[in-house]
């Protein structure tokens, strides 16, 4: 939940509530077309800072926000308005406050801990649950429950998966082999918590659903309990946000490998479902920067007015839409948004603490940028909108087969097929091309969406609902239909296949 002020003094910065968030947010992510809402820091924690992740009150909802009954009230609502509402689930740790939290619960440091330095998180400065304990298992299998029952949660996105099924927590270890996932440093216990919580979820209500945040890609997590595995219904592929980072951060436009950047968008085990994202809450929270920081930096500050166009903007504002549009198109079962990223929000989100004063300045989302006609935040919210419509309508996520149809790293051209669309990416910082053949499946197709559209804050540079026709090439030793295209620089299109008729056919 995040803090947003009602008039520019400092008097009135305040944190969000349960119910400021049903009436003022809600409507908005309902209005995006996405379809399921994943709440963090519910579970109460002592401090603000810590983004709820060191919890101390494993059943109750952290009243800073408000009452139980607004909760559910704000959960009901989201239900009513179509939307799937799931929790971060913190079972990975424990707050090591001895006032509030567990440790030290009977006077031991032992109760729900482990004793001795493996009860310590040393990097989170928290303590670590003893899944071998039926206590332990049963407080926290209980606590599952208590969220499905109580406030009819649809699931539970668990947090800090790899920290649970690792001795070491996977703290600085790069899994190489399958031998990284089966060794001796594996927390036999703590694996069978998760397959234990996830029997346990499906059992009470089906319909849940569970996600693994897992750095580790240790296998069959999100594999069915009866065929073997742990029995999450999703993983996060988490190696996906992380490579448009080092992109952006550390590599110039001009030397991305889109052979690289391919592998990276669709590496993943086929046979467990996955959620993709471009960048998570971590690139969001102090300390980091999300997507659009990087690309525009300090120019978001100056330059985002209609009409005052920059390079640096452009080409953040460009690449912005094409990093969303090819990691959901290329994403295997799901894709995730932390919000106001959809719209290019220009700060971080930053609780209050110590190191910045005990401050609400950045513990909000400026949702009045988005609002605003005279700035251009307003173009990429429009285009994330049309973005997951063009998914919805097309059942994008539903069709599994992913098929490269043709990529070129120097010319930074990547082109894909899935649910009969063709995507179009060209890369390329400075070369628009007039011309562009390659092999695509014989026909007729429309352009539907491309990212250069007025409307998004692009050029205009392509007309819309243009036809193209595939052309019978013969001059080489294999027959080939080849389709020719003109493609802008930091452009992407999609093309949809359409059936032929005798009024169409004077279309070019």
């Amino acid at each position: 939940m995040w803090a947003w002020p009602r008039k520019r003094r400092k008097s009135a910065l305040k944190i969000g509530s349960y119910r400021e968030f049903t009436t003022q947010i809600l409507p908005r992510i309902a209005a995006t077309g996405y379809n399921t809402l994943q709440l963090m820091a519910i579970q109460e924690h002592p401090y603000y800072g810590s983004f709820g992740y060191q919890v101390s009150n494993f059943f109750a909802a952290s009243s800073r926000f408000g009452t139980p009954e607004e909760l559910k009230d704000l959960i009901d609502t989201a239900h009513a308005a179509g939307l799937r509402v799931i929790m971060d689930m913190v079972h990975s740790h424990g707050v090591s406050n001895e006032v509030e939290g567990l440790s030290r619960f009977d006077g031991t440091l032992h109760q729900y801990f482990h004793e001795g330095p493996r009860g310590i998180h040393e990097a989170w400065d928290s303590r670590c649950f003893d899944y071998g304990k039926h206590p332990v298992l049963h407080f926290l299998l209980s606590n599952c429950r208590f969220w499905l029952d109580e406030y009819n949660l649809d699931g539970f996105r668990f947090d800090g998966v790899t920290s649970m099924l690792y001795m070491d927590h996977g703290l600085e270890k790069a899994f190489t082999s399958y031998d990284d996932y089966f060794d001796d440093n594996v927390d036999e216990d703590a694996l069978t918590y998760l397959a234990l919580a996830n029997k346990l979820i499906h059992d009470v209500r089906p319909d849940a659903v569970t996600i693994a945040e897992d750095i580790s890609g240790m296998p069959g997590l999100a594999v069915p309990i009866s065929s073997g595995g742990v029995g999450f219904d999703y993983r996060f592929a988490m190696g996906v946000p992380d490579n448009w980072i080092r992109l952006v951060k550390d590599t110039p436009d001009e030397q991305w490998h889109m052979g690289n950047l391919w592998y990276e968008l669709t590496n993943r085990r086929r046979d467990e479902k996955t959620i993709s994202y471009t960048e998570s809450h971590d690139q969001a929270l102090v300390g980091d920067k999300t997507i659009i920081f990087r690309l525009i930096d300090a120019d978001i500050y100056d330059y985002m007015q209609v009409g005052e166009d920059t390079h640096t903007v452009a080409r953040g504002m460009a690449l912005h839409k094409m990093i969303r549009l090819i990691t959901l198109a290329t994403a295997g079962n799901g894709y995730l948004n932390f919000m106001g990223n959809e719209f290019g929000h220009p700060e971080w989100i930053d609780f209050p603490r110590e190191g910045n004063n005990w401050s609400y300045r950045y513990a909000r989302r400026q949702w009045h940028l988005v609002d605003d006609e005279n700035l251009k935040y307003q173009f990429l919210a429009r285009f994330d909108r049309d973005m997951i419509s063009l998914s919805v309508d097309h059942s994008l996520l539903k069709s599994q087969e992913v098929h490269l149809i043709y990529e070129h790293s120097d010319n930074k051209i990547i082109i894909f097929e899935r649910a009969e669309l063709l995507f179009i990416f060209n890369f390329h910082p400075e070369r628009s091309y007039s011309d562009y053949r390659f092999e695509a499946p014989p026909g007729k197709y429309r352009m539907i969406f491309n990212s250069d559209a007025s409307e998004y804050g692009g050029h205009n540079r392509l007309h819309p609902d243009q036809y193209h026709l595939t052309l019978f090439d013969t001059s080489m030793e294999r027959q080939r239909n080849l389709l020719s295209l003109y493609i802008p620089t930091r452009t992407a299109l999609v093309l949809e296949p359409v059936s032929f008729g005798c009024n169409e056919l004077g279309h070019p």
